[in-house]
């Protein structure tokens, strides 16, 4: 918090004094705009040589100042967005909102554990962890947090969160560089279609024209100019209205080009400048390297490519202003010239756009998680092993705020099946996303709420939050005897991580008792690691069927002055005090 407070405060003395220094430049950008003004209505009556020194002078002047003052807005721009970067993340750590996307659109109740684990939509885990800028960089990040990584590649993101979870300037930086413009899924994906597309171009007949046309323009307009010959002046009129209707002709095919999206050439400036932080930027960690490797080329890098790309765009945009574009096509049919020149590029380079947004996705993905480690100094990274074997120490919710949460141990190498008991509030559910979140989070290499965890990433199947399917015709006992079945599909391709919260619960007791032991038993049939919670204490009993797989495990309530008191702690055996009288007599419901 300390760190987010003083850059808070030193962005925004930063702000203030470049907001100074525009102010200055613009009014000597007028002031010098009045003397040439000036000089030139003096120059025009006097014809004073010295006046058109003056005013050379002023013009370079003038150019110059107009520089500084366009990279003053930019620096504005970038500082003003650094600020509230940090603005958020003071408001996030206060826990006075979560100013991210929360990325309800990746929400998928058909998924094995991200719609009951609450991975996406708001106060989700994507919604805590998310700091990308880009369509690209939200992606990714969702699909880390939907995969099980092969062991190398957890230690390698492990070994890239690590490291960049100290280089919080940096990581702000690339935030910064793609939150100057709001990222545009259209723009995205049309993107990636045109860099796809066949590469035309421009024929050979138009490029002669676009070169010799403006040449005897100009040169008709110099011959009228100096010998005043009427024929000359007639040609240029012609040359002018044939270029037009150049520009007419290739007007379709520019359009085409621009994807048909607004602010593209923007969207890839920012693209640019997020590849310009990771190119400069020096890195220990063998996955950045690898990253960083893949935006180099032969010629030049990634970066200038792709602001070369956005250059093109936005001199191809300025066809929209009519009068520039009247202007510049009449004389010199620019815009043909400069679709050339992007078509060019297309040929040559299209090909490794998306390889290059993927770098970018990727180290968006790495700073929300590196983000998300320096948050949580308190975090570790699990030790891998390859046994099946899961402990996990002092194991708590990401998600809960620190002073709330409560924390237990999590140990399957003795017992690798846990059958839960609690009464309702009593901590069962929040228990079983815990240690769903966090398996899941040892799984892509990020850090997790423990002391210390030695882990089997294992993917995880959940059966806790089902909906009716209406538009399937799906009961909701349906739709949870469909995903068990599931469950245990996947259990034949390989051990699994099962997390099953009071399964079977539309239908009756006796139904549900005899299919619950049922499935019990199938589970431990295929070798299955995990926990199940329910209120039938008769589940209980399998435990001494199985002794050597299954434990009992609880969490209690007391009944403390009259209150019922969760301390929210798990302990060893079945549980034995009950809630629900106790409540409704308090309640006088009875």
């Amino acid at each position: 918090m300390q760190e987010y407070l003083r850059l808070a405060e030193k962005y925004s003395g930063t702000l203030a004094h470049l907001k100074k220094r525009y102010n200055l430049f613009s009014l000597l950008r007028l002031i010098l705009l009045i003397i040439f003004c000036v000089c030139f209505y003096s120059f025009i009556r006097t014809a004073d040589p010295l006046k058109i020194a003056c005013l050379f002078l002023i013009v370079i002047s003038f150019s110059v100042l107009v520089k500084i003052h366009l990279k003053t807005a930019a620096n504005i721009k970038i500082t003003e967005t650094l600020l509230n970067i940090n603005n958020d993340e003071i408001i996030f750590l206060k826990h006075e909102g979560i100013p991210f996307a929360d990325g309800a659109e990746f929400k998928n109740a058909n998924h094995f554990y991200s719609y009951d684990l609450d991975f996406f939509g708001s106060h989700s885990l994507f919604h805590h962890l998310n700091r990308s800028a880009t369509h690209i960089g939200k992606n990714k990040l969702a699909g880390l947090l939907l995969s099980l990584l092969p062991e190398k590649e957890i230690l390698l993101n492990q070994e890239a969160i690590k490291e960049l979870s100290v280089k919080m300037n940096w990581r702000q930086y690339v935030a910064a560089s793609g939150k100057i413009n709001n990222d545009s899924k259209i723009v995205y994906e049309k993107l990636m279609q045109w860099s796809a597309e066949k590469t035309e171009t421009v024929s050979k007949t138009m490029l002669i024209i676009g070169y010799l046309s403006p040449v005897v323009l100009c040169s008709s307009l110099l011959w009228y100019a100096v010998f005043k010959d009427p024929l000359f002046l007639g040609i240029s009129n012609l040359l002018l209205l044939f270029n037009l209707i150049v520009l007419a002709f290739i007007h379709k095919k520019i359009k085409k080009e621009l994807l048909g999206a607004d602010k593209v050439s923007k969207i890839i400036q920012q693209y640019a400048l997020i590849i310009h932080e990771i190119e400069k930027e020096e890195f220990q960690s063998e996955k950045m390297i690898f990253l960083k490797a893949k935006l180099s080329g032969k010629t030049a890098s990634a970066g200038r490519r792709i602001k070369e790309l956005s250059s093109y765009f936005r001199r191809l945009e300025n066809i929209y202003n009519l009068f520039a574009s009247a202007l510049l096509n009449s004389f010199f049919l620019y815009h043909l010239h400069v679709l050339n020149g992007l078509l060019k590029w297309k040929k040559e380079f299209a090909t490794q756009i998306p390889a290059w947004l993927d770098v970018i996705g990727e180290t968006e993905a790495l700073n929300s998680l590196a983000n998300f480690s320096y948050n949580n100094p308190g975090f570790t990274f699990p030790v891998l092993n390859s046994n099946f074997k899961i402990r996990m120490d002092a194991c708590g919710h990401p998600l809960i705020r620190q002073e709330k949460r409560i924390c237990n141990a999590a140990d399957f190498n003795t017992h690798p099946f846990v059958i839960l008991t609690g009464s309702n509030m009593s901590g069962k559910s929040t228990f079983l996303r815990t240690l769903g979140i966090n398996i899941v989070l040892a799984g892509i290499g990020s850090p997790i709420c423990a002391a210390d965890a030695d882990v089997h990433p294992l993917p995880v199947l959940v059966s806790m939050r089902l909906d009716d399917s209406l538009s399937e015709n799906e009961s909701y006992f349906f739709a949870e005897v469909r995903r068990l079945k599931n469950i245990l599909n996947e259990l034949d391709a390989g051990k699994c991580f099962i997390l099953l919260d009071e399964i079977l619960k539309g239908t009756n007791s006796n139904d549900k008792h005899g299919g619950t032991l049922a499935v019990l038993k199938k589970l431990v049939s295929k070798k299955a690691i995990g926990i199940i919670a329910t209120h039938d204490l008769e589940i209980c009993n399998l435990a001494n069927e199985y002794t050597g797989y299954i434990t009992n495990k609880c969490f209690e309530a007391e009944i403390i002055n009259d209150n019922l008191v969760f301390d929210y702690k798990i302990k060893e055996g079945i549980c034995k005090n009950k809630s629900a009288m106790f409540l409704m007599k308090k309640m006088e419901i009875i």
